[in-house]
């Protein structure tokens, strides 16, 4: 099968034929990315399991989610590169074949090590899933569809962690913690499957000029270092304090890939993706986005402390967040046509900061709480939706939607780092406990106001569309 669409051609002119081609090739995706985002909400309730199974500690378990979480942002712009050299196609099936690979490798697992090698390996592929995809949607469908379809694909992140913790939780009732790793390799058999028959084989590009390995380096250093040094993990497991070493080495690492960048034939991060005021505002936004999307992992505490939940059912008070994160994000993904990115944004960074106040000013109360639950689920569900995916595949040639995509994901990762050492930093310094958690809850606030005006600089209604 060829590609489907180009940038061009209304939606009513597709034939039935293409038409059932597109469906096809939209649920690869979505299953694909669902498979990846459930992983990540599936771990949490396999945490103890695992604890006890290979006798370590909580400072050690926490590399199960450190090690995933530094394979997946370090490969997110590799695998791009990968894609935009051997093809969309190859590297999604490749990426979802690797996934399975790891589950495998964790479910039969005899040793830690083991462990955590099945957890790099699910990382460095799930990397790839969600841009890859992106960039597949850019390339088959006109811009009008994008940011529905976007939307969507957005919205099967609040499924995941809506459906992922309760399936982790039957599991363990029913068989043993190998099982939520083993439920990945079905998917994955169908996602390969599928993905082979129904996604566009799309011809590499010949003659491309050498991988740009100088410039994956310094990025890699990069975004380990800032990982790293932000989370401060490595401080945890050794009780050495070189967090400020790492960061310094994420701030040299910088000039050095602009640097590499500027020579490369072909560059892993191209320069001109920051040469408009669209993408530069887009690239802030998405950090801003990743903030808003993380700060949700404090929701359960701020239960906890203000009506003494039991830890292990607070996550049940999370379900009206979810859905409206998932129904948000579909929905502000067909009105962004209509909007346009400013307003959608403005909505999204405006609903957050009240979900956030309110938590700040009232988190005491129950009735503020669960307002406040709705206003953030809709506010991620926003945000981290489609828009801004959206924007930077109509902003971009199609030659670098792939790249573009990865940055929109480094992008929201970085912003994920940032709030969990912000936020908690902020609610240790104020004391801890509820207090605490509502000092945290109110500069999250005033984040989302900063990302409100910086919203204001993207383009109202209109956008540009690539060649």
């Amino acid at each position: 099968m060829t590609a489907i669409a180009t940038d061009s051609g209304a939606a009513s002119s597709v034939s039935p034929e293409e038409a059932a081609a597109r469906k096809r090739i939209l649920t690869v995706l979505f299953v694909g990315v669902f498979m990846a985002a459930m992983d990540a909400a599936i771990i949490a309730p396999a945490i103890p399991a695992l604890r006890s199974a290979f006798g370590v500690d909580n400072r050690q378990i926490g590399l199960v989610t450190i090690v995933f979480s530094l394979c997946s942002l370090t490969s997110t712009a590799l695998m791009a590169a990968l894609s935009d050299r051997f093809g969309r196609r190859n590297i999604y099936l490749m990426d979802i074949a690797g996934f399975a690979l790891g589950s495998l490798i964790i479910a039969q697992s005899n040793s830690f090590g083991v462990l955590l090698l099945g957890r790099a390996i699910q990382g460095l592929s799930a990397g790839g899933i969600t841009p890859t995809a992106s960039a597949v949607v850019g390339d088959t469908f006109p811009p009008d569809q994008r940011g529905k379809i976007l939307g969507l694909i957005g919205a099967t992140f609040g499924m995941a962690f809506l459906f992922g913790p309760i399936l982790a939780s039957a599991i363990l009732v029913v068989t043993t913690w190998h099982w939520i790793f083993l439920v990945n390799l079905p998917l994955a058999a169908i996602v390969f499957t599928m993905g082979y028959r129904a996604l566009p084989r799309i011809e590499k590009r010949a003659a491309l000029p050498p991988f740009d390995f100088a410039g994956i380096t310094a990025l890699a250093i990069m975004l380990a270092s800032l990982t790293l040094g932000i989370n401060r993990a490595v401080d945890t497991f050794t009780g050495v304090t070189i967090w400020p070493a790492l960061l310094i080495t994420a701030a040299l690492a910088l000039p050095l890939l602009i640097a590499c960048e500027r020579r490369a034939a072909l560059p892993i991060v191209p320069l001109n993706l920051f040469g408009t005021k669209q993408l530069r505002t887009t690239w802030v936004l998405c950090s801003g986005a990743g903030f808003g999307m993380g700060s949700v992992i404090f929701i359960s505490s701020v239960a906890v402390a203000a009506f003494n939940t039991p830890p292990n059912k607070a996550g049940l008070l999370l379900l009206p967040l979810v859905l409206c994160s998932s129904v948000a994000s579909a929905l502000f993904g067909r009105l962004q046509n209509t909007m346009g990115p400013r307003a959608v944004m403005l909505w999204g960074f405006g609903t957050l900061g009240v979900g956030s106040l309110l938590i700040g000013l009232f988190a005491a109360a129950f009735w503020a709480f669960i307002a406040a639950t709705l206003f953030i689920g809709a506010g991620v569900g926003i945000v981290v939706g489609g828009t801004l995916r959206t924007v930077v595949l109509n902003e971009v040639s199609a030659a670098q939607r792939s790249a573009a995509q990865a940055l929109v994901n480094i992008g929201i990762a970085i912003g994920n780092l940032m709030v969990v050492a912000v936020l908690s930093a902020l609610a240790d310094r104020a004391g801890g406990g509820l207090s605490g958690l509502q000092t945290a809850y109110l500069a999250a606030t005033g984040v989302m106001s900063v990302m409100m005006i910086i919203s204001l600089r993207l383009q109202p209604i209109g956008e540009r569309k690539a060649a």
